[in-house]
């Protein structure tokens, strides 16, 4: 009976921040505002995106990974 259980807690639709750019074909790092907290998750995307760009997570894709676009200007 806990409630640091947060394995039902999904970042799809969560913004977040590029810590590290996303360039083409590969990956980079998003930091995202979820339970509470802020947590980093290797991302991915269509196309490059800087480091500093807000974006949003569209897809999850593992425990520790996202898909993410970035939100318009």
């Amino acid at each position: 009976m806990s409630d640091t259980d947060n394995s039902s807690a999904s970042p799809v639709g969560a913004i977040g921040r590029i810590t590290v750019p996303i360039p083409q074909d590969g990956f980079g790092e998003v930091l995202v505002a979820v339970r509470g907290g802020s947590e980093a998750y290797a991302a991915w995307a269509e196309q490059p995106i800087g480091k500093h760009i807000r974006v949003m997570v569209t897809e999850c894709i593992s425990a520790r990974s996202v898909i993410v676009e970035p939100l318009p200007l």
